[in-house]
Protein backbone atom coordinates (compact mmCIF):
# COMPACT_ATOMS: atom_id res chain seq x y z
CA UNK A 1 0.00 0.00 0.00
CA UNK A 2 1.27 3.08 -0.69
CA UNK A 3 2.19 5.48 2.04
CA UNK A 4 -0.14 8.43 -0.22
CA UNK A 5 -3.33 5.86 0.26
CA UNK A 6 -1.82 5.98 4.17
CA UNK A 7 -1.95 9.86 4.95
CA UNK A 8 -5.75 9.73 3.15
CA UNK A 9 -6.86 7.14 5.72
CA UNK A 10 -5.25 9.36 8.58
CA UNK A 11 -7.01 12.35 7.22
CA UNK A 12 -10.47 11.00 6.79
CA UNK A 13 -10.22 9.58 10.31
CA UNK A 14 -8.69 12.72 11.77
CA UNK A 15 -11.52 14.40 9.61
CA UNK A 16 -14.20 12.32 11.27
CA UNK A 17 -13.11 13.06 14.71
CA UNK A 18 -13.51 16.88 14.23
CA UNK A 19 -16.00 17.67 12.17
CA UNK A 20 -17.72 14.83 10.20
CA UNK A 21 -17.70 12.78 6.64
CA UNK A 22 -20.01 13.29 4.13
CA UNK A 23 -21.59 9.91 2.82
CA UNK A 24 -18.95 9.93 -0.49
CA UNK A 25 -16.49 10.24 2.07
CA UNK A 26 -17.63 7.31 4.20
CA UNK A 27 -17.58 4.98 1.41
CA UNK A 28 -14.06 5.55 0.54
CA UNK A 29 -12.67 5.75 4.22
CA UNK A 30 -14.16 2.20 3.95
CA UNK A 31 -12.65 1.26 0.51
CA UNK A 32 -9.31 2.20 2.24
CA UNK A 33 -9.53 0.20 5.37
CA UNK A 34 -11.15 -2.85 3.53
CA UNK A 35 -7.58 -2.30 1.39
CA UNK A 36 -5.51 -1.74 4.04
CA UNK A 37 -6.58 -4.70 6.07
CA UNK A 38 -5.94 -6.98 3.11
CA UNK A 39 -3.11 -5.75 2.43
CA UNK A 40 -1.97 -6.19 5.95
CA UNK A 41 -3.55 -9.89 5.95
CA UNK A 42 -1.22 -10.52 2.72
CA UNK A 43 2.13 -10.03 4.28
CA UNK A 44 1.57 -11.47 7.18
CA UNK A 45 0.33 -14.43 5.77
CA UNK A 46 3.87 -14.16 3.83
CA UNK A 47 5.36 -13.94 6.69
CA UNK A 48 4.30 -16.96 8.32
CA UNK A 49 4.85 -18.79 5.54
CA UNK A 50 8.29 -18.26 5.29
CA UNK A 51 9.05 -19.56 8.70
CA UNK A 52 10.57 -22.46 8.95
CA UNK A 53 11.15 -24.29 12.59
CA UNK A 54 14.33 -26.86 13.55
CA UNK A 55 12.92 -29.69 15.43
CA UNK A 56 14.86 -30.85 18.51
CA UNK A 57 15.70 -33.99 16.26
CA UNK A 58 17.53 -31.90 14.12
CA UNK A 59 14.78 -31.93 11.13
CA UNK A 60 13.42 -28.97 9.44
CA UNK A 61 9.99 -28.05 9.30
CA UNK A 62 8.88 -25.85 6.90
CA UNK A 63 5.12 -23.90 7.86
CA UNK A 64 4.29 -23.00 4.70
CA UNK A 65 4.56 -25.80 3.61
CA UNK A 66 2.88 -27.84 6.28
CA UNK A 67 -0.03 -25.38 7.27
CA UNK A 68 -0.05 -22.78 4.48
CA UNK A 69 -0.58 -24.73 1.32
CA UNK A 70 2.91 -23.72 -0.28
CA UNK A 71 4.04 -26.62 -2.60
CA UNK A 72 7.88 -27.69 -3.49
CA UNK A 73 8.76 -26.28 -6.80
CA UNK A 74 9.68 -29.18 -8.35
CA UNK A 75 10.57 -29.03 -12.18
Amino acid sequence: MEQNMIDRINALYHKSQSVGLSEEEKVEQAALRKEYIETIRTNMRANLNSISIREQDGSITDLGKKYGGIQDEQS
